[in-house]
């Protein structure tokens, strides 16, 4: 299989629908694009019904192009991660993956245009998360889930108004930062570097007032990327977890117990945001997303350090922060709901405390004039409590 082939092919499953976000090419399938979360088969003349491991392979093999690197991690490991290029239709983030002996491809497809803050309708809460000068500040979720554009939007504004050196560490570089007021060196992991934690040592030592990590993968990366904020560096990064709570567990759960303190301390210290984000299918077509944002303020600082506990969680704390434009993922989905761009099944289906959410759709129906209940035809029992004669 020749690079126009494989072109040839990638053209006509971006040419399949609308709102494409993934490729993905899966032995005793057709080929299938993601299009508004959703898999659909692709059309291609010769028909290609249930793709060969062969054939897979042969795919695979020909985005690796001889990489020696590439071809040792995926036999090592089981998988591996590169770009490819399309020419004049833009680039993929690409995973080859082995299963039951076989080999699976997934091409993300990566936006071309910086998206910025407003285009994106990014919550208030970010307008002061680009004007941060240190700590760490997490951005969270699912894989998909936009976690990577909502950080461009966010270094976007940074390169608009600040006249700083950034530097970003990628696995691989998915959005290409042009040179604006601030100086942008991105690295990618492979070429550039060989880990995140290795990869960080080494920017602390290029003068970068702002770092983009891609992710928090281990202890020794956010040990130095504790480092690195406690040092005067604003350091951005991301995380699969679900929630701003599960988030701060998950970075203690990388450490021994007898350390926990010490990270408890520095964390507290140290971070400044945490954001979560889901990404709802929106009523009409595509997707929306939902965010949690925690920000920082005493109260939270002291629940890092202490630890969660009976009426002070960070959900609760969260909710009461609307103030300083904190949310949690359940007053957002309501508000979404409100606006109309989700259904009510959608809103309960994505809830993090279902009650929470449904007392708030009522609020919104009770407002709206509409019925919160199915339960017709009541009436008032005049003659309960008197006496029959």
């Amino acid at each position: 299989m020749k690079k126009q082939e494989i072109d040839y092919l990638l053209t006509k499953m971006l040419d399949a629908g609308d709102n494409i976000s993934d490729l993905n090419i899966t032995v005793g399938k057709s080929f299938q694009v993601e299009s508004s979360g959703e898999l659909i088969p692709v059309k291609i003349d010769p028909p290609f019904h249930r793709l060969t491991p062969f054939q897979t392979e042969i795919f695979a093999l020909n985005l690796i192009n001889q990489d020696h690197r590439l071809t040792e991690t995926l036999l090592s490991e089981g998988s591996c991660d590169l770009s490819y290029e399309l020419h004049g239709r833009g680039r993929f983030r690409v995973n080859i993956f082995s299963q039951m002996s076989n080999y699976s491809i997934v091409l993300r497809k990566l936006e071309s245009k910086i998206p910025t803050r407003q285009k994106l309708k990014l919550p208030k809460a970010f307008e002061k998360i680009a004007l941060e000068k240190n700590g760490i500040i997490l951005v969270t979720g699912s894989t998909g889930s936009g976690k990577t554009t909502s950080l461009a939007a966010v270094l976007n504004e940074i390169n608009e108004t600040k006249s700083v050196h950034v530097v970003t560490l990628e696995d691989p570089v998915e959005y290409q930062h042009p040179q604006k007021k601030a100086t942008f060196n991105q690295r990618e992991m492979g070429n550039d570097f060989d880990t995140f934690a290795s990869g960080l040592r080494a920017a602390l030592r290029q003068a970068p007032k702002v770092i983009l990590v891609g992710e928090m993968r281990d202890r020794e990366t956010v040990e130095i990327g504790l480092s690195a904020a406690e040092t005067g560096h604003l350091v951005l990064s991301t995380l699969h977890t679900v929630d701003a709570g599960q988030t701060i567990n998950r970075i203690l759960g990388m450490f021994n117990t007898e350390e926990e303190n010490q990270i408890r301390i520095r964390l507290a210290d140290t971070v400044r945001w945490i954001v979560c984000q889901r990404l709802l299918p929106k009523v009409g077509g595509g997707r929306v997303a939902a965010f949690e944002i925690m920000g920082t303020n005493l109260r939270i600082k002291d629940t890092i350090l202490q630890g969660e506990s009976e009426g002070k969680t960070f959900y609760e704390i969260i909710g009461a922060g609307k103030a300083f434009d904190m949310t949690t993922f359940d007053d957002y989905i309501v508000n979404l709901y409100e606006k109309g761009l989700i259904t009510e099944e959608t809103a309960m289906a994505y809830a993090s405390r279902k009650g929470i959410v449904g007392r708030g759709i009522d609020s919104v129906k009770s407002g709206r004039g509409e019925a919160t209940t199915d339960i017709e035809d009541l009436q008032v029992d005049s003659d309960y409590g008197k006496t029959r004669k």
